[in-house]
């Protein structure tokens, strides 16, 4: 493991002096593949007439099916997004729901979704249900058992976490689907975290439909995402925005929704070169072994617990603040409290609001190493003065 941690840093462009423990939130693309994005935009650039019309359409496929192979997935059941929100807005806007259907959901599904979801109920009468899940978390069949004990006869549609935003833990996602389905329930996931940060083979998950970004783990270029479909769940879904395409397929529908910056998309490859050159388990053991050790040292500091058992996680964690730093667990005083982080500190980890209390999730990339996380710890001791 020798090669991870700051040798690799210099592969990015992250600023110096900063412990930036929160790849989590918005990703950092490697030197290599914003130099790949930079010359699809100079290919583009220099004849946007032809390179629009005549070689973005193959080039765009090419790139969707490198993904695709990656994902043990077909061609044709990829289309690129800007993020896993997008994706997951084209998914509840392409369905059709009713008063009375309801959206499932959990305490823990990401705010954004949330968000989107409370939109489509205003609109159509449908409910959202929201059932709690309690952070600690204990075991994986906590997770299911919330998800199960909320399925109804009226639950139109299943949205579940791979990864989840607030705690970082994993989600049996395989078990709550055919659980799910059984009952006449079809899931899409919020995969938002996985790709890069676990192996994945996509129709073997038995999903309808993944929402999922590239530019968290995958290395790739911010503003690269993607929605998987199978097959049979392509004919109702459309792009958020209704184009020239419409009604003449899934690719075609989403790959040309209007003139627009497709390079992150078509540099997604250049992001996966990367991760398989480093070794893909290779840095699954590195990134998950270095976010365990560092917040199990920093939860024995402050005296606080963890958000989950660590097999339920793979490269983020989260720790529960002490009481000193628990004014109030709100979203206003999590992102104060992380500009000051910042501002004074030069840490940048995620501080998020759990069921009323404030817990740091710190990340781990392959940039990273042990001593990236002891400034957050120090001053997780001392407090906020």
């Amino acid at each position: 493991m020798s090669g991870f941690g700051q040798r690799l840093r210099r592969e990015f462009r992250l600023e110096p002096g900063v412990d930036f423990i929160n790849h989590g939130s918005f990703g950092a693309a490697p030197v290599a593949v914003l130099a790949e994005a930079e010359r699809w935009r100079a290919r583009m650039e220099a004849n946007p007439d032809h390179f629009l019309r005549e070689l973005l359409p193959d080039a765009l496929r090419a790139a969707a099916a490198g993904l695709a192979r990656f994902l043990h997935a077909e061609p044709a059941e990829i289309v690129f997004v800007e993020n896993a929100t997008a994706a997951i807005n084209a998914v509840l806007r392409s369905l059709e729901f009713k008063p009375g259907d309801e959206i499932l959901l959990s305490s823990q599904s990401y705010g954004a979704v949330r968000q989107a979801v409370r939109f489509v109920c205003d609109r159509t009468g449908a409910k959202s249900v929201e059932p709690r899940v309690s952070v600690p978390v204990r075991d994986a069949a906590e997770l299911v058992e919330a998800l199960a004990s909320a399925l109804s006869a009226r639950t139109r549609l299943v949205i579940v976490d791979h990864i989840s935003s607030p705690s970082g833990v994993t989600w049996p996602v395989a078990e709550i689907i055919a659980l799910a389905h059984a009952r006449g329930a079809p899931v899409l996931v919020d995969g938002a975290h996985a790709p890069g940060q676990l192996g994945l083979d996509l129709p073997a998950l038995g999903a309808d439909w993944y929402a999922a970004n590239c530019h968290k783990w995958l290395f790739a270029a911010r503003g690269c995402g993607f929605l998987w479909s199978g097959r049979e769940a392509q004919a109702e879904l459309h792009p958020l925005s209704i184009s020239h395409a419409y009604g003449t397929g899934f690719t075609a529908e989403f790959d040309w929704t209007g003139t627009r910056d497709f390079s992150a998309w078509l540099a997604a490859g250049a992001g996966i070169r990367f991760l398989q050159e480093l070794g893909t388990d290779a840095v699954h053991r590195y990134c998950h072994e270095l976010v365990v050790a560092a917040a199990e040292r920093i939860a024995r500091a402050w005296g606080e617990p963890l958000g989950g058992p660590p097999d339920l996680h793979g490269f983020m964690m989260a720790i529960r603040l002490p009481p000193r730093w628990q004014r109030a667990g709100t979203r206003e005083s999590a992102a104060r409290l992380q500009s000051l982080l910042m501002r004074e500190h030069r840490i940048a980890v995620a501080i998020m609001p759990i069921e009323g209390a404030l817990w740091a999730r710190i990340s781990a990339q392959v940039y990273n190493h042990p001593a990236d996380y002891e400034r957050l710890l120090d001053i997780g001791v001392r407090g906020p003065g």
